[in-house]
């Protein structure tokens, strides 16, 4: 794994709209006391901004516990940019800038099934069409 370092919440830019309930109920039971016990967040950067590319209910649990830095990593993965830079684009529409911007947002797995991962599912087969050529992805 790359080196692990110590980064404050309030710099990381979140890329999905909700956290689940019940996977967030999941890791606060066996969360640990002190940030620097916490498995480290990927993060990469993304034009001028440091985006969480996984974690986001790990994030969320720190932010809950109070914790102003969590451990991350740059992610060197080549995972799918496009739909990263589009998921950023709707945060920034709905004003999600911090994972605190999340606290209104933690939503039942069922809410979550449907506004998220539908949405990104959705977003995936546009992209994947715009990359055969087919169509243009409207955000």
């Amino acid at each position: 794994m790359a080196k692990k370092f110590m980064m404050r919440l309030d710099v990381i830019q979140p890329t999905q709209l909700y956290i689940c309930l019940e996977k967030l109920v999941e890791v606060m039971k066996t969360f640990p006391e002190a940030p620097e016990l916490m498995e480290p967040i990927p993060v990469k950067k993304l034009g001028d901004k440091i985006i969480l590319v996984d974690g986001h209910t790990k994030a969320f649990a720190a932010f809950l516990r109070g914790f102003s830095q969590v451990p991350v990593y740059w992610e060197d993965e080549e995972l799918d940019w496009d739909a990263y830079r589009v998921c950023v684009e709707w945060c920034e529409k709905e004003n999600i800038r911090t994972i605190a911007d999340l606290k209104g947002r933690v939503v039942p797995e069922k809410d979550y099934e449907i506004l998220w991962y539908k949405r990104c599912e959705e977003l995936d087969n546009k992209l994947k069409a715009e990359k055969k050529g087919n169509v243009k992805v409207h955000k």
